[in-house]
């Protein structure tokens, strides 16, 4: 058993921190926000848009020097530890978010500066992956994790809808007129995050051999961080794979952070309605992502991205032209059984293509990939909802992001086994 604890710790970890983008960024906090805290959906689709796009250029500017240093220092999990201990108190803080737009900056402050210290964890994150599976399994630990940070959301978004949203009475005396269910559902993801973490930081640790001076490693960061740039121009495979990576991830990111509120503004969705599609939207995508292990280990990663960005395309595209709620269930449904392939096969394929040494840098530059236009989906989104007064055309300029990075990535040599 100890020899599987860091592997189960390292997949729990994913349990543990979806519960943010799920409650948090998609379908509770970002619902709520849009329909009762801005002053018009569409005022409200906007400012999270930009407040999305400036936590991204955050993101951006901060993970690839920020794993350099680590290369150096090795620490991975106690930046892990530090930066989801800022995920809890940014989320618990919302809990003083009211339902009036006044309150409007403070959510979208908290939630943006959640979603820097959940992004930013995710670099160290992820570059635990070679220490916790062995090689022939990387692609299904990365998938069974991705599966259960699925599960977790869902399991966490049960409870908010149960035990919070439709409970009557509201528990602990909390008046939903003030939006109180809603809040608490924030320091309920905040509690969720924070035991489910545990794991993590009692089963893994950093490679033997991590470890030196923060110090000097904050002064050799930049230098390490130039060389490796260098070393991976953007005709290279490192480089193209990380320019297509951010082409595509930019338009999942945008779907994640707006589905919540295009079902709840184009197709009338109740809170209530947008969270069990939430819920079974995540049934899909956990059975998607665990699956897509064994295919990622004998397909290797590229097959298994460009298949899942291929569908989502598809699939995107008919969830723009649709006007039926009930095909946007089973569309939505159906596009959530390729969403975690796309994340998790990533994962897999930047770690069999990264340097050993090098690492936490290519992480780094990984987030960067997926940030570094982060803003582009939501402000293009946002521009284009304002200037149309259409949340569908909104959504429509996500399906540009997807088909540039999928034919980007179709031109990326195979990773080697």
């Amino acid at each position: 058993m100890s020899n599987s604890r860091p592997a189960l710790g390292w997949c729990l970890y994913d349990w543990a921190n979806s519960a943010f983008p799920t409650v948090v960024q998609t379908f509770v906090i970002s619902t709520w926000f849009t329909q009762a805290v801005a002053v018009s959906k569409e005022a409200g689709t906007a400012q999270w848009g930009w407040a999305m796009a400036a936590a991204g250029a955050v993101i951006a500017l901060t993970s690839p020097f920020l794993g350099a240093v680590t290369d150096r220092s090795g620490r991975r999990t106690w930046w892990v530890a530090a930066l989801t201990l800022g995920v809890c108190l940014a989320t618990g803080a919302l809990w003083f978010v009211r339902p009036e737009p006044d309150s409007a900056l403070l959510c979208l402050v908290l939630v943006a500066a959640g979603t820097v210290c959940f992004e930013v964890a995710t670099v160290f994150y992820n570059a635990l992956l070679p220490a916790v599976a062995p090689p022939g399994r990387i692609g299904r630990i990365s998938g069974w994790a991705w599966g259960l940070g699925y599960i977790g959301g869902l399991v966490c978004l049960v409870v908010v809808l149960f035990g919070l949203i439709k409970a009557s009475p509201p528990p602990f005396g909390l008046d939903p007129a003030q939006g109180e269910t809603v809040r608490a559902a924030a320091l309920l993801v905040a509690l969720w995050v924070a035991v489910f973490t545990l794991p993590f930081l009692l089963w893994v640790k950093d490679p033997r051999g991590a470890g030196g001076s923060l110090t000097s490693a904050v002064r050799g960061a930049l230098p390490n961080l130039v060389r490796a740039v260098r070393r991976w121009p953007p005709a290279s495979r490192v480089g193209r794979f990380l320019v297509a990576r951010m082409l595509y991830t930019d338009g999942l990111n945008t779907l994640f952070a707006f589905g919540g509120v295009y079902a709840a503004g184009t197709f009338g969705m109740e809170l209530s309605e947008v969270i069990v599609f939430g819920i079974a939207l995540n049934v899909t995508a956990g059975i998607g992502a665990a699956a897509s292990g064994w295919a990622d280990d004998a397909l290797g990663p590229k097959a298994v991205v460009l298949g899942a960005v291929a569908a989502i395309f598809a699939i995107g595209l008919a969830l723009v032209l649709t006007e039926s709620v009930t095909a946007f269930w089973i569309l939505g449904l159906l596009l959530g059984v390729f969403l975690g392939p796309a994340q998790a096969a990533s994962r897999t394929f930047m770690a069999r293509i990264a340097p050993p040494e090098d690492l936490n840098a290519c992480f780094g530059l990984y987030a960067l990939s997926g940030k570094v236009t982060a803003f582009a989906g939501p402000a293009v989104l946002a521009v284009v909802t304002d200037a149309t007064h259409s949340q569908r055309w909104g959504m429509a300029t996500i399906l540009i992001f997807l088909a540039a990075g999928g034919l980007l990535l179709a031109t990326v040599p195979r990773p080697g086994r």
